[in-house]
């Protein structure tokens, strides 16, 4: 006989065939697989608790951390997206940077009966259920005890209607209805029962493409930089300045009474809830702890009765404070060189490992800031901080801009599919192997199967004799 009776060779291809049905369109679906890398996430929270907490009862303001910004009414930006996506399944998963802190009632003894912050929202979308995630930190209503939680399910999204299979880059998601927990009604301090509707949802992220291929974005280019040669004594690598001018200034230019904008020319660049100018030129002194610096870029707001540019932005440090100044350029007025925008606390200016940095210091407006605001804005008045940083080595490195992605119109939600949704794969862990490793895997046991089978079957085979 044959070392392989036919119904043992039919058993083989069978049993193989059955394998390879199962292992690799599993593996192939891990396969296509993509990274999330840039984006943003716009979200409100809930609008009627930012009224709450700004109002004549808890009187109490919010503030943003991590590099959040504000975008149109009422809303937050969160940044810097990464995570995966299949196109194949839907499944996707993306977490964002950035928080924003609520503080309201004031006590007697200095701090705040209502003290809630949401940070580092994170989406999950499996088998067309979508979760919102999030770091919390809140006092408990009436007892005070503040509790810190990680990657609280906060609110589930609903996504009917949305398929989510077969999307480009970027990806991006519009007013998806969101609704709390009842583990984000306990991290929310209870201030909303489980079954509360919060504000709709809305993000933008890049994909990179499939394994092997390149960001579906161009990296930025860096700014030009003078040869060494050509710097003079007493001067430095690399500069750049980060100022977002005001908070409510940008809400005002884009809001409703002025319905404007703001455009960026020159290498400036947008990191949300800020403006960098790059390319520093000038002279620094560590010792002194002095700077006087010229930065490239511009920024120009525009709106009804609106048209504002500062540009030419500079920076001077002498005895612990700082100056940034700017030529100012807006309708109806001379141009105007140099302008003194605003102060800053400097006293911190002096290199740690090749880096000089004034992180986020509170800025005041100058005399020559609020006329360039057309009076707007007092003397005097807060404005937002300024954070700069001096590369003095050819090591160090400036801090990184949120990355918002790329800027691209959200997709309405699509119809969903008339056929059958395709099977999502399992949870993959954090430690889960490559996809190709996966594959590999799946034709190893396809083969180890093949050998003991017909290992088997040799075994089984009747003894001839010659």
């Amino acid at each position: 006989m044959p070392p392989f009776s036919r119904p043992g060779r039919a058993s083989a291809v069978t049993l193989v065939a059955t394998l390879l049905a199962v292992l690799l369109p599993a593996a192939a679906a891990r396969a296509d697989s993509r990274t999330v890398q840039g984006g943003r996430l716009d979200w409100g929270i809930k609008s009627s608790f930012q009224g709450y907490v700004t109002g004549p009862v808890a009187q109490g303001s919010w503030s943003l951390t991590g590099g959040a910004a504000t975008v149109g009414s009422g809303q937050f930006r969160f940044h810097s997206a990464q995570g995966s996506y299949d196109p194949s399944t839907g499944a996707f998963e993306a977490a964002f940077s950035g928080g924003v802190r609520f503080l309201g009632h004031r006590e007697a003894g200095g701090g705040n009966a209502l003290d809630l912050t949401v940070s580092r929202p994170r989406v999950r979308v499996r088998d067309g259920r979508g979760t919102l995630y999030a770091d919390m930190a809140s006092k408990a209503k009436g007892s005070g005890v503040l509790t810190t939680r990680s990657r609280v399910p906060l609110a589930t999204l609903d996504l009917s209607g949305i398929d989510m299979r077969g999307g480009g880059s970027p990806l991006a998601l519009t007013g998806v209805p969101a609704t709390l927990t009842a583990q984000g009604a306990t991290a929310f301090a209870g201030y909303y029962p489980a079954g509360t509707p919060l504000d709709p949802v809305a993000l933008s992220v890049d994909v990179l493409e499939a394994a092997g291929g390149q960001a579906s974005k161009p990296a930025p280019s860096a700014p030009t930089r003078a040869p060494e040669a050509e710097r003079p004594a007493g001067g430095f690598r690399e500069a750049a300045v980060d100022w977002g001018v005001r908070r409510t200034f940008r809400e005002y230019v884009t809001g409703a009474v002025a319905r404007g904008r703001w455009a960026l020319t020159g290498g400036a660049q947008d990191g949300g809830a800020l403006f960098r100018f790059p390319a520093g030129r000038g002279t620094y002194d560590p010792e002194k702890r002095t700077l006087d610096a010229v930065f490239a870029g511009s920024v120009r707001f525009t709106g009804a009765h609106l048209d504002l540019t500062l540009g030419a932005v500079t920076v001077e440090v002498a005895d612990g404070r700082g100056t940034l100044s700017a030529d100012v350029t807006s309708a109806g007025r001379p141009p105007e060189k140099a302008v003194p925008l605003v102060t800053f606390a400097a006293g911190g200016l002096r290199p740690e490992n090749g880096l000089a940095t004034v992180a986020e210091a509170p800025a005041t407006l100058t005399e020559g800031g609020a006329r360039a605001f057309g009076g707007m804005y007092r003397a005097g008045t807060a404005m937002d901080p300024v954070s700069l940083a001096v590369a003095v080595d050819a090591t160090a490195e400036l801090p990184p801009l949120p990355d918002l992605g790329e800027d691209a119109k959200p997709a309405s939600p699509a119809p969903a599919s008339t056929s059958a949704p395709a099977p999502a794969p399992a949870r993959a862990s954090d430690s889960a192997p490559a996809p190709t490793v996966w594959i590999a895997l799946g034709a190893g046991v396809v083969l180890a199967a093949a050998v003991a089978l017909g290992a088997a079957l040799r075994k089984r085979r009747p003894r001839t004799t010659d």
